[in-house]
């Protein structure tokens, strides 16, 4: 399968501050990847370099066979979606969508109406004046009406209600479908948006820790239950992410396979073994030290 963005061992450096540290991955072509982690991660770092917008310290970024950085016919193959989108004070939503296919060679005039249609987002105010989740819904039309090959997605939807995010998804796939192209979406609301995944690359710190298929992401990823002594005994030898205990209970988040003795010993010592969601591996995976009693080294990508 061809890559659309490759990532080879990638630092950034803000002063003493390392954004990211030796991260590498891929993006498959026409795949919907989501990039994954707690605030402070590195999550826009990175989506910034792939965009263009950003230099690496050190490493090798590819989109589309080229670096992105000043390389013109690489730029117009990306559509890059912040959450803080800005425009011009004067602006409405007439003067985006008149300029917006200046800069986007795949722009389609029905699907924006369809998203403005459906967004429900108000023509005649200022853009400066809408709403949180009406800017996001504006930033969803360039986004996704601009058609193009590499989709950037950072934080798209904060503000939209839960109507909305599911009109959003909808289209996405639907548009995606017929019209291909390779998706990066980073989002907290993840288990309402872990059906849209491909792929799953988790980061914490600057640093990668997870980069999986996400049906072998959520399959490798387990919650175990049970009075504290018993799941200490059980997770003695497992890759334990993450741990809480409260009173005489405890429970651990972890991945990796457990064999039929563990799960025969897990029922003699009454301990409830379940899959964990996504959202639970991705903040297992983002606890803090002072947040988890974890039992075994953590964070192996």
């Amino acid at each position: 399968m061809t890559n659309a963005i490759e990532i080879d061992s990638v630092t950034r450096h803000f002063g003493r501050v390392h954004a990211l540290d030796n991260v590498s991955f891929t993006v498959p072509e026409h795949s919907i990847v989501g990039l994954l982690g707690r605030n402070g991660a590195g999550k826009t770092t990175v989506m910034s370099i792939m965009a263009g917008q950003d230099r690496p310290t050190s490493g090798r970024v590819q989109v589309a066979g080229h670096d992105p950085f000043e390389h013109a016919p690489t730029l117009a193959q990306i559509s890059y979606v912040r959450d803080n989108q800005r425009y011009p004070d004067d602006y409405r939503l007439h003067h985006v969508l008149r300029i917006a296919p200046d800069f986007a060679p795949n722009w389609s005039e029905e699907l924006a109406a369809e998203l403005v249609d459906g967004f429900r987002i108000p023509a005649k105010t200022p853009i400066k004046k809408l709403s949180r989740g009406q800017l996001s819904s504006v930033a969803i039309v360039l986004g996704l009406a601009a058609r193009a090959p590499v989709t950037l997605l950072d934080e798209p939807y904060l503000g939209l209600d839960v109507t909305a995010r599911a009109f959003f998804h909808r289209v996405l796939l639907r548009d995606s479908g017929e019209h291909p192209r390779t998706v990066v979406f980073s989002t907290h609301l993840i288990d309402e948006s872990a059906s849209l995944f491909d792929r799953v690359v988790i980061m914490d710190a600057g640093r990668l820790v997870l980069n999986a298929d996400s049906d072998e992401a959520s399959e490798s990823a387990w919650v175990m239950s049970g009075t504290t002594d018993a799941v200490r005994q059980l997770t003695t030898a497992a890759n334990v992410l993450s741990t809480n205990v409260v009173g005489g209970l405890m429970s651990a988040t972890g991945s990796g396979v457990i064999d039929s003795g563990t799960l025969d010993l897990a029922e003699d010592l009454r301990v409830q073994i379940s899959r964990a969601s996504l959202q639970q591996l991705v903040a297992a995976y983002g606890a803090d030290d002072a947040e988890s009693d974890t039992i075994s080294e953590v964070r192996r990508a």
